[in-house]
Parts: structure tokens; sequence; C-alpha cells
């Protein structure tokens, strides 16, 4: 008689379970990505003997998505400042002291903005961290302005995406590429 009774508390708890709307939030249309230097640093760093170089920087950014739309003339207003990415503002974290154009940079987190125009933009570091878009953007906590050409191509990049790539041997830079435009943020040490 007990496991009858057991069996049946059981399946009324799971009936009423799966009767229970979830209050989880569907999939973003903006993806939340990552990207290190060195690239893939979290896998190789479990595989003994695959980790060659130290961490150096990461970036974590939502990817949003041309979509057909005209990039830089519908989404990303000239002259303003932007988030470079969607929703929350992009995060760039330094794993040691660098250099950015003439500036040391303190290792730790910081917010990665840009201000896009026709053939540069200013990437800006700032130090408020955990905001939501640049609606509270605030001058005042930039920590480095860098003035950085902008690469027209032929090759359109659907979804935004940012890497670190090494072009010397205590530099790299982060390409940041959407549309038809590529950008590279130099960074040493």
């Amino acid at each position: 008689m007990k496991p009858t009774l057991l069996l049946i508390a059981l399946f009324l708890s799971f009936t009423a379970l799966a009767q229970t709307p979830q209050r989880f939030p569907s999939v973003d249309k903006s993806p939340l990505d990552v990207s290190y230097y060195p690239s893939n640093y979290p896998i190789m760093k479990v595989q003994p003997g695959k980790v060659l170089e130290p961490l150096i920087a990461r970036v974590i950014y939502s990817r949003p998505q041309k979509n057909g739309r005209n990039v830089f003339e519908e989404l990303v207003e000239n002259g303003k400042v932007w988030r470079l990415g969607a929703n929350e503002a992009t995060e760039v974290e330094f794993f040691r002291e660098v250099r950015i154009g003439a500036k040391k940079i303190k290792k730790g987190r910081y917010t990665l903005y840009a201000i896009e125009n026709d053939s540069t933009w200013t990437l800006i570091l700032n130090t408020e961290l955990d905001v939501w878009g640049a609606f509270k953007y605030n001058v005042q906590k930039d920590v480095v302005r860098v003035e950085c050409p902008v690469l027209l191509t032929q090759e359109i990049t659907e979804t935004l995406t940012m890497v670190f790539e090494k072009n010397a041997e205590k530099a790299i830079q982060l390409v940041i590429a959407w549309d038809d435009r590529i950008v590279s943020l130099p960074i040493s040490w």
C-alpha cells in the first residue's frame, strides 16, 4: 500500500511541475560571447602543455546581427557613443598591466565603448561596469580614448565579431568586425 501511495504522490508532483509555467527568458537575439588572448585559453588551460603564453585579455560582448539592415545608418549612430555591441555594454578585462596608445592601463575590468565615424572609430575604455547600453555613459570615468582607422571591406560580417590577434612579441590587437568595417585596437605590454 505504501509503495502505491508513494508512486501516486510522485506522479502528482511531476504532473504539477509539468503544468507550472516556466519563468525563464527566451533566447536573446544578440547572444553573449567571449574572446580571449591567447585564443581558447580556458580549453587550453585544462590540457597539459597547451598553454604557451599567459592570459592577457578577454572581451565579453553581445553579438547583434545585420539581418539585412544597413548597420552604420540604421543601428549605430555616427558620432555618438555606442556600447560596441548589444544589450549590456561590452567589457574587456586585462590580466596584467597593458598599454593602449601612450596610456598604461592597470590590470582589471573596463567597459569598452566606441564612437563610430566613416574613417575612424574612437575606442574608449571606461571604469563604469555592469551597465546596460550607453544610456548612462559618463565621460568622466574614461580611462583612455584611442582613434583607430576603419578598414572598409567587400566581405560582409553578418554578426558583430571580436577576436584578439597577436601582431608582435609583446603586442596584440582587438579586431572588431561588423558589416563592411574592421577596426583594430592595439594593445601592448
